[in-house]
Order: structure tokens, then C-alpha cells, then sequence
């Protein structure tokens, strides 16, 4: 497992885009203290929140895992996933695939610990989504409403649908999810 470490990916990107905290604040409506805490280690952002950083830099949680140092090649080792943690969701998340450079799709294992959650309201999809639930129970908020999913089940995300993963369980959960650009 290749840990990333997203502050020094977020800054990358901000300065290759000549973007300042403040104007890169402006696109992601987080403050500019925020990403500068981010940005040196200090702030465990949200799933949702990274994802926001990200569209706002114009690239996926993939490009996020090259820019930190953590190769992604097309075939992923079990053993050798670039992973980032995110203390704030209780999460883990794992790339898995989509090491084509320029690739349409991002594949990600996000492993959600007891009370963990994608961020604290539902936040919009920027691409289609396919999840399947692989262990464990997890509410999905989409749009206005609330479904329970257990392992096996499978769900597509339409763009620009608001959803928010949340394990209220006391077990791991853990959910495939694969996204078109």
C-alpha cells in the first residue's frame, strides 16, 4: 500500500494551474485557511471535500494519487494500491484502477469505518457513478432520499446527483466505486 500525501498534491496542482489559496477558496467555497492547512498536513479533509478540491483543480482523485507520488499503473496489486486516509470521513480509499493517462474511468475502494461518511451533507457527483456495496451496511443519501444497502447491492449515480455514503454500523464497510469522467 503507497501512502499519498494530498497536501503536497493539492499544491502541485494549485501552483501548476497559477492559482493563489485564495482564488482556488473562491472555486472550492472552503476558506483559504482551510487549504492551506491541507495543503501542509495540517486538515484531513472529507471524501466530498477532496472531490470538490479536485473538480476545482479540473482533475479526478487518480490525477490526485499521480501528482502525490503514488504511481497508478493500469494493473493495481493488492499489496500496492496508492491509498490516501482521510481522518475526517474514518476513511481509507484505494485506487484500483484508471492508471491510463487521460483515462474515462476512476475506480476506487473506499473502506468507511464504524460511523464513518463521505462528508456531512450529500454532495454533487461531477460524473456518472457505479457503486457496489462489497462488505457491510451503508446509508446512501441521493438527492432528498435515504436507502440502506447491504453487500451486494449496486447503485448508479446519475451526474450531478447529491449522495453522501454514511456506515452507521459498528462493522467496516467497504464500496467499489467506479467513475466516468
Amino acid at each position: 500500500m503507497i501512502e499519498a500525501n494530498l497536501g503536497v498534491a493539492v499544491r502541485a496542482l494549485r501552483e501548476g494551474e497559477q492559482l493563489s489559496l485564495r482564488a482556488l477558496a473562491e472555486r472550492t467555497g472552503f476558506s483559504a485557511s482551510f487549504l492551506s492547512q491541507v495543503e501542509n498536513g495540517q486538515a484531513s479533509p472529507s471524501i466530498s471535500s477532496m472531490e470538490r478540491i479536485a473538480t476545482a483543480l479540473g482533475v479526478t482523485m487518480v490525477e490526485f494519487f499521480r501528482r502525490a507520488g503514488g504511481d497508478v499503473p493500469p494493473v493495481t496489486r493488492a499489496d500496492a494500491r496508492p491509498t490516501l486516509q482521510s481522518e475526517w470521513s474514518k476513511a481509507r480509499i484505494e485506487i484500483v484502477g484508471g492508471g491510463i493517462q487521460n483515462g474515462r474511468l476512476a475506480a476506487m475502494l473506499v473502506t468507511l469505518e464504524a460511523g464513518g461518511s463521505s462528508g456531512r451533507r450529500p454532495d454533487t457527483s461531477t460524473g456518472e457513478e457505479f457503486a457496489l456495496v462489497l462488505d457491510g451496511s451503508l446509508e446512501l443519501t441521493l438527492d432528498d432520499g435515504d436507502q440502506v444497502l447491504g453487500a451486494g447491492d449496486a447503485v448508479t449515480i446519475r451526474r450531478g446527483a447529491a449522495r453522501r455514503w454514511h456506515n452507521p454500523a459498528d462493522q467496516i464497510a467497504r464500496i467499489l466505486i467506479v467513475a466516468v469522467r
